[in-house]
């Protein structure tokens, strides 16, 4: 994300904080503004939109993976990687984001027609899944009957499967929880049975 000290970073900061207070739908630009002492000007430099804000979200979570990755045993099995990044990055979507904020962020990309933030391959969260899923195989410990890129994508199915199902579900379950039930149940056949 933005440096704090920066026009941009003040405004996404704002923009979250009053996310987080009011809600999405209820925050406007204008507050942004006003509360972040910024222009409309600025504003409009670094944002084309409100919805533009959601795509820092992303941000966010690729941030949760890296410092959950910096923390693992490298030589733990490439498979129980995934699933723990996948746990941890969803017990913190269920901490800290709220629901109404995360299902506006899957809404804005089914509808919008610019930007696809969540899918772009060049985030930090493709890479190293991607990343993870050639070094099991490599190793023997996730299935090498599809080629990596095609795992990896069943992968990120199953994970924004399980965010969506919250969303739409209004949060009424512990997502953390369920992930670390379910998402063996959904990609536990990509793992090796020697592993």
């Amino acid at each position: 994300m933005a440096k704090k000290g920066s026009t941009k970073g003040k405004i996404a900061v704002v923009a979250w904080k009053l996310f987080r207070e009011k809600g999405y739908e209820n925050t406007t630009i204008d507050e942004i503004i006003s509360h972040s002492g910024t222009s409309k000007g600025s504003f409009y430099h670094y944002y084309s939109s409100k919805d533009e804000l959601l795509a820092s979200l992303s941000e966010v979570f690729d941030a949760k993976y890296e410092e959950i990755l910096q923390t693992l045993d490298p030589d733990m099995n490439s498979y129980d990687k995934l699933l723990y990044l996948c746990v941890c990055v969803h017990q913190m979507i269920e901490e800290e984001i709220p629901v109404d904020l995360l299902s506006s962020l899957y809404a804005s990309q089914v509808t919008t027609k610019g930007d696809k933030h969540l899918v772009n391959q060049n985030r930090f969260y493709y890479q190293i899944v991607n990343q993870l899923v050639d070094e099991g195989q490599r190793r023997g410990q996730i299935t090498r009957e599809l080629p990596y890129y095609e795992v990896a994508h069943l992968y990120t199915i199953c994970e924004r499967a399980l965010i969506y199902d919250y969303c739409i579900s209004g949060g009424n379950y512990p997502l953390g929880e369920y992930t670390r039930k379910t998402m063996p149940l959904l990609f536990g056949t990509m793992r090796t049975i020697n592993s």
